[in-house]
């Protein structure tokens, strides 16, 4: 079964984000992840207002867990930390 990245993104910091964005695009690639939705069009409807939302299927629930502990996104996210506000879960598929 896949499983998604669902994030909701107050970006703080453009300069500093955009440097995290660009290193986790390749280290979600690497674990199979692409992405569905990324900063589009939305309109909140219900909860709290964030306007970066990004999407990103992997094949496997495992899959979309190793990436995010791998290296790769770790580093990632060391330029994440202080630039943004976010929330992230992992939904397994059907």
């Amino acid at each position: 079964m896949p499983a998604y990245w669902i994030a909701h993104v107050t970006v703080t910091n453009p300069e500093a984000y955009g440097q995290y964005a660009s290193r986790a695009t390749e280290a979600i690639a690497a674990h199979g992840g692409t992405f569905l939705a990324r900063s589009g069009r939305y309109k909140q409807l219900e909860g709290k207002d964030r306007a970066r939302n990004v999407v990103a299927v992997f094949p496997t629930f495992e899959a979309a867990i190793a990436c995010y502990e791998s290296a790769e996104y770790q580093h990632a996210m060391s330029f994440a930390k202080g630039a943004a506000e976010r929330d992230l879960m992992v939904v397994e598929g059907v």
